[in-house]
């Protein structure tokens, strides 16, 4: 390449990761393309495509299966304030599956943008959507828990206040999204025949463009970091009083160390803890990465190209440790899964004519009990 043109793999949070050609530093006029080269689907990259699409099939069937089991099976049962909050994750989940990952693949495939500069807008506001929603919606289950174990005797008007919160984590969504729809646009370079979807243009300073990543970092990450952690510092002081007080003696009631909460309320918090522990680990090295692009664009001549796609890629993991995380808590979601195994094994498995007259037969005896019945998931 020559002069200070550098094809470059934005590792932002705000804008999608895409590959684009920009001035180095960002300057409106464009450099001479005497040696130019466009950017090439490497081996690197068809590696986070690969495994890209399998994270896109084994999440879009676990969250299609949570969100079934929620809407129509035994997540049904959940209590009444937490089956929104569980619906809402789903289908956060389920926006960056849908949007985030297949954008993702076509991108790195096709290298270049051919969809057009509407399409351009639409699907970088999209993929911002998703993820502020996604992380959003772990920052109301954060608060809830926090209620639900600091007042318990409060149960009443948590569904009202689970309600008021999420329409707030998709409205702030929505705004916070909103202003993909005008620093992207789909840029034509004529001298070399390339087209990217990028924010080329949209900043008159590099600075700006700086202000604005790290403003999505501080609101995807920073500031729900911060506000999960003091939830649960909160919830674990409280616990270690309780603990502390029935020790010596001062509660009313004397109780055992894992009696100072219900179980099921015990339950469902472990599982929202874990749930927020994937989130920030499956992303902290991508967001990391990112600060460190901003402030040093020149980090990417000495980490491998592969580095980036590995840790963007381990980022969308956190998109299949939800369902996988809330069965293993879960025994309904458990038991739907398996009525739903043996219900595909059975249609698909060939019987004979002796053994569907016995199915119809007055001593069939109806449905196969189900031992999750009567298990309530994960209380409240």
């Amino acid at each position: 390449m020559s002069g200070n043109w550098s094809v470059i793999r934005l590792s932002s949070m705000a804008p999608p990761t895409s590959y684009v050609a920009l001035p180095h530093p960002n300057i409106s006029q464009f450099p001479p393309f005497t040696d130019w080269e466009a950017p090439s689907f490497t081996r690197a990259a068809q590696f986070r495509v690969g495994a890209t699409f399998i994270l896109f099939l084994f999440a879009a069937c676990s969250n299609l299966a949570l969100l079934a089991s929620l809407w129509r099976g035994r997540g049904q049962r959940l209590a009444s304030h937490l089956r929104p909050l569980m619906l809402s994750l789903a289908s956060a989940d389920l926006m960056m599956t849908f949007m985030v990952m297949p954008l993702d693949a076509v991108w790195n495939v096709t290298v270049q943008w051919y969809g057009g500069d509407t399409l351009c807008k639409l699907l970088c506001f999209l993929k911002l959507f998703a993820m502020h929603a996604s992380v959003f919606i772990l920052v109301v289950i954060s608060l809830d828990r926090q209620h639900a174990i600091l007042h318990p005797l409060d149960a009443l008007s948590a569904h009202r206040r689970n309600r008021r919160m999420l329409l707030l984590a998709w409205s702030l969504s929505l705004l916070l999204a909103s202003p993909q729809l005008f620093i992207f646009r789909a840029i034509r370079v004529e001298d070399v025949d390339f087209t990217q979807c990028a924010t080329h243009g949209s900043f008159s300073r590099r600075w700006q463009e700086t202000v604005y990543n790290m403003f999505h970092f501080t609101t995807l990450y920073i500031i729900p970091l911060l506000v999960m952690s003091c939830c649960y510092s909160r919830i674990l002081l409280h616990i270690h009083l309780q603990h502390l007080r029935d020790k010596a003696g001062e509660s009313c009631l004397r109780r055992s160390g894992t009696d100072i909460i219900p179980k099921a309320r015990m339950k469902t918090l472990k599982m929202t803890v874990v749930i927020v522990l994937s989130f920030v680990v499956c992303w902290t090295p991508y967001y990391l990465l990112g600060i460190w692009y901003w402030f040093q664009p020149d980090m990417l001549r000495v980490t491998p190209e592969y580095v980036h796609h590995a840790l963007f890629v381990f980022g969308n993991l956190n998109t299949c440790c939800d369902p996988v995380i809330y069965g293993f808590y879960t025994p309904s979601f458990r038991a739907d899964l398996a009525a739903c195994c043996r219900r595909t094994r059975s249609d698909t498995s060939p019987r004979s004519p002796d053994q569907l007259s016995t199915r119809k037969g007055p001593h069939s005896g109806g449905h196969e009990s189900d031992p999750a019945t009567n298990n309530q998931a994960a209380g409240d």
